[in-house]
């Protein structure tokens, strides 16, 4: 099997909503990375999702809907959501609650986590009694979307643990030879995973992914405080959503967060094995022929022994964001021996979602 790179024309469009309503999968691009697409009502098809990603079923899958389904009342007509599911003394909080935040932030890269209607097979939700539900912005995961007929889980489609794809060619890289279709929309432009959110059945709220969505600005919108819980510890417990594990997003090759930004490090600091040959570096911000030189100088090591990808040379956070999971594979399939990358200290905002993407792709590792 060898994957056909579509490019997104009407034609291909339809042909991979036709492989999509027959019971295949497809590669999806959408604005936060590209998702690995199932028809959400064809059980076997999302086995197949788990198959060729690896993934434990464990883990429930995201899905996602149409440009017509920006209500609630439409959202339980496609028999996705129960809104029986909230308690009868707050239901009217939380389905006010759910409706402002889609009218805010639908189509984007918020998903809601929300009671599940008895519908929705159990393989999406891992059997779990919530079911989490977004409306990508991209306008070609809307048209596949409409076009298909159905909503669509769609995790992010990579290999389970593995760097998050952000454009048609890593998806390629990644499960080129185990499916037929690859629609190519570009770039991503967020380049994160959506942010997760859940309105308990007593109307509270509680992010279970950071993203680009962040929680002050949910905060500011809905008038409510926003919890964070804490990320499930192994693969053995139960996530509530998709990249609450602790270790995720990881490069094949060691990588190790460092302890400070490197124009701060000092050799005694630097825990990674200087028997490496080459050393890959992933700088949060700056120049990086400045952090090449200063690391060589640390080391006593050649120049050319370090290879810098900066994500930004003006610490901007969306540009970051937007840069982390291309750098970050660029790294890992370059000839580098070992990666370091630099810690994200602002624990707020997008930061928060940055921050939480590089140590979950160095758990086990630092």
């Amino acid at each position: 099997m060898k994957a056909r790179i579509l490019s997104p024309t009407p034609e291909n469009i339809a042909l991979a909503a036709a492989a999509l309503r027959s019971g295949d999968i497809v590669g999806m691009p959408t604005e936060t990375v590209y998702g690995l697409a199932g028809g959400v009502s064809l059980p076997l098809a999302v086995a197949k999702i788990f198959d060729v990603k690896e993934r434990p079923t464990f883990d429930p899958l995201i899905v996602h809907v149409g440009s017509d389904s920006k209500t609630l009342e439409s959202l339980s007509e496609l028999r996705l959501v129960d809104l029986t599911g909230f308690k009868s003394s707050t239901r009217k909080r939380a389905r006010a609650l759910a409706q402002l935040l889609m009218d805010e932030f639908w189509p984007g890269p918020l998903t809601l986590v929300l009671p599940k209607h008895q519908d929705v097979p159990d393989i999406v939700t891992s059997g779990l009694a919530t079911v989490g539900i977004r409306m990508p912005r991209h306008p070609i995961a809307q048209r596949l979307i409409d076009m298909t007929g159905m909503p669509l889980a769609a995790p992010s489609a990579n290999r389970f643990g593995r760097i998050s794809p952000t454009r048609a060619q890593d998806v390629d890289a990644e499960l080129g030879d185990r499916i037929n279709y690859i629609l190519d929309g570009g770039r991503s432009d967020v380049g994160l995973e959506s942010t997760v959110l859940a309105i308990s059945p007593d109307a509270k709220l509680s992010v279970l992914r950071p993203g680009i969505i962040s929680k002050t600005e949910i905060e500011e919108i809905t008038g409510m405080p926003v919890d964070r819980p804490p990320a499930s510890k192994s693969r053995r417990q139960s996530p509530r959503a998709p990249g609450m594990l602790e270790s995720h997003y990881a490069p094949h090759k060691p990588l190790t967060l460092l302890p400070c930004p490197v124009l701060k490090l000092r050799k005694e600091d630097f825990k990674v094995p200087l028997k490496s040959d080459r050393l890959g570096v992933l700088l949060l911000s700056g120049d990086p022929a400045a952090a090449r030189k200063h690391l060589a100088a640390v080391l006593g090591v050649e120049n050319d022994r370090i290879l810098v990808k900066t994500l930004s040379r003006t610490g901007d956070f969306q540009e970051i964001a937007h840069h982390l999971f291309a750098e970050l594979r660029a790294l890992d399939g370059s000839d580098v021996d070992w990666i370091v990358a630099e810690p994200c200290s602002v624990e707020v905002g997008l930061g928060h979602a940055i921050a939480d993407r590089l140590k979950r792709a160095s758990a086990g590792r630092s």
